[in-house]
Parts: C-alpha cells; structure tokens; sequence
C-alpha cells in the first residue's frame, strides 16, 4: 500500500483545512486508516482513525468536535477535515494505515505510512 498525504498549509487561527490521503496498491476495504501528527521537538500523536469498512471513527480528546475523519470508497481516499484550528495544531500530519482493528493510537501498529503534508496554523 503506498500512501500519499496532501492538502497541508499555512492557515490562520479558528481557520480550516482538509487534509487527504490517497491509497494505491491495494483497495483498503480491511484496512484502519489513521492520521498522526508530529510537531517539532515532540512526539509523534495520534489525531484520528476510521475503520474504513464499518466507517468507526476514533479522535484523540485534542481535536474532538473541531476534526473530522472520513473516506471515499470510490477515491480510494481519507480526508481529515480540521475545523477551529489552533496554533496547537501546527505540525507535519502523516496518515498511515493497518489490518489491525484494535489500539488505533499506537503507532507502531501501522505497517504503511505516508510522506507527510506540513501544517502550519499562526495566531
């Protein structure tokens, strides 16, 4: 599975972005499809999940209610919608995906990751 982030930016506070991640190589019916965040000097965190089949979807208490996780069946595709955005949330965003449907916060779960899309909110 190769993965593909895009839709980073420079956005000003309480502004939106949509964030995607395009799969190739294999359809991601079985799959859990996460995006992580990794701000400089810390670790990386996870943001959200969604289970691509049922469409379950799992946030960390940081972007509940401003984040929305989803994905295009046709497109092959997730996409994070973030809302309300606050300087907090500048960060290089990677999705990743597993075929393990538990611990969705765990990185080291995720056997495929994307590049990275840089997202840069200012105050």
């Amino acid at each position: 599975v190769q993965l593909q982030a895009s839709g980073g930016g420079l956005v000003q506070a309480g502004g939106s972005l949509r964030l995607s991640c395009a799969a190739s190589g294999r359809t991601l019916s079985t799959y859990g499809m996460a995006w992580f965040r990794q701000a400089p000097g810390k670790e990386r965190e996870f943001v959200a999940a969604i289970r691509w089949g049922s469409g379950s979807s799992y946030y960390a208490d940081s972007v509940k209610g401003r984040f929305t996780v989803s994905r295009d069946n046709a497109k092959n595709t997730v996409y994070l919608q973030m809302n309300s955005l606050k300087p907090d949330d500048t960060a290089l965003y990677y999705c990743a995906a597993k075929t393990i449907y538990r611990d969705w916060d765990w990185s080291g779960d995720y056997a495929y990751w994307g590049q990275g899309t840089q997202v840069t909110v200012s105050s």
